[in-house]
């Protein structure tokens, strides 16, 4: 299927700027789950009937990221998936991290202060650079979620692997968009909701399959079973040898919804997804005079008078961080973006 086929499988109103907070789902994943629920409603459901979705999303994700399915777990939010990474570093363990990322990658390690666990934080450009030996992990995210700014990832992967150290990898905000080497990564993290217009409840974790057994599977339960269905009584431990044993015990919808749009997601060109997310955050950075630049988002300070007037022209942006965050994907029209530049003219 190709781009503008795609696009027309979209309803969101024009306007629409906000996929970096909650991405607009295809119509596809919409008919999926009414079709999942209304099949619930009649009593016709039954909880094997969800397993499929949850492969389906696995292997799609998979595809997407360039690994084997086997190295993919799926849970429900990106802080529980950090949290079994920060809980493996050692104690007293220095971790290396951007200032001010997004808190749900930073503070699943922050609350292992106990352990003497500390967070040297350090400017997103200088993070590479900071990486020393005594450095026990680096958590950082590939595009910061308060401006779109992307780590230097060619730079980092030889610093980490100069001295050794490991690296954990928040790609919530350009996995959809952006498309990155990720086999070689420790450990990824990735919510689903938002690049991958998928409903919120839905993330997933890459681990390296050399990195499996430097975790332990916290959170324990029937649905990380090597079996499944022969998994949900009495001992003794039984997990998958995979990645799938860190899986948690899916939100059923949720999941329906985010098996229909990494299928549809993984069946189109990343390239073409990349260069048209680009092209419309670079209309914009032409529109507002500022220089072109290499992220589908784009963080403009403005006043609240801007801001009211984006609102009044029905354009759907987020504030962070003192900026108005507009974010680009398949949907943006160079239509969406003439209707905000005309509404900050005005």
């Amino acid at each position: 299927m190709d781009l503008d086929s795609v696009r027309k499988q979209f309803t969101a109103d024009p306007g629409f700027f906000n996929t970096a907070s909650l991405g607009a789902p295809p119509r596809v994943t919409v008919d999926a789950v009414r079709e999942a629920v209304d099949a619930w409603s009649y009593g016709r459901a039954t909880a094997g009937d969800f397993d499929v979705s949850v492969v389906g999303a696995r292997e799609a994700f998979a595809r997407l990221c360039g690994v084997p399915a086997s190295a993919v777990a799926a849970g429900s939010t990106v802080s529980p998936l950090v949290g079994l990474i920060a809980a493996a570093v050692p104690d007293g363990a220095e971790v290396l991290v951007a200032d001010d990322d997004f808190t749900s990658l930073l503070f699943p390690f922050a609350a292992q202060a106990h352990r003497g666990v500390t967070l040297r934080s350090v400017p997103l450009a200088a993070v590479p650079s900071s990486v020393r030996e005594t450095t026990s992990l680096v958590a950082v995210s590939a595009v910061q979620s308060a401006d779109g700014t992307l780590v230097d990832l060619p730079a980092l992967r030889d610093a980490v692997t100069a001295t050794g150290t490991q690296l954990l990898l928040d790609t919530t905000q350009s996995t959809g968009w952006l498309p990155l080497d990720v086999a070689w990564v420790d450990y990824v993290v990735c919510g689903a909701y938002k690049w991958l217009l998928s409903p919120r409840g839905t993330a997933f974790l890459i681990v390296r399959p050399d990195r499996l057994d430097s975790l332990t599977p916290h959170a324990a339960n029937w649905y990380a079973g090597a079996d499944i269905w022969a998994s949900i009584y009495g001992l003794p431990l039984r997990l998958a040898p995979d990645a799938r044993r860190f899986d948690t015990s899916p939100a059923w919808f949720s999941w329906v919804g985010t098996a229909a749009s990494l299928r549809l997601l993984a069946d189109l060109d990343p390239d073409e997804i990349h260069a048209h997310d680009l092209a419309m955050a670079n209309r914009l950075r032409a529109g507002l005079g500022l220089p072109s630049g290499d992220s589908a988002i784009v963080a403009v300070p403005m006043d609240t008078d801007g801001q009211e007037r984006l609102k009044s022209a029905g354009v759907r942006t987020a504030v962070r961080a003192g900026a108005v965050r507009f974010s680009c994907h398949l949907y943006t029209t160079p239509e969406d973006v003439d209707l905000a530049l005309a509404a900050l003219r005005a």
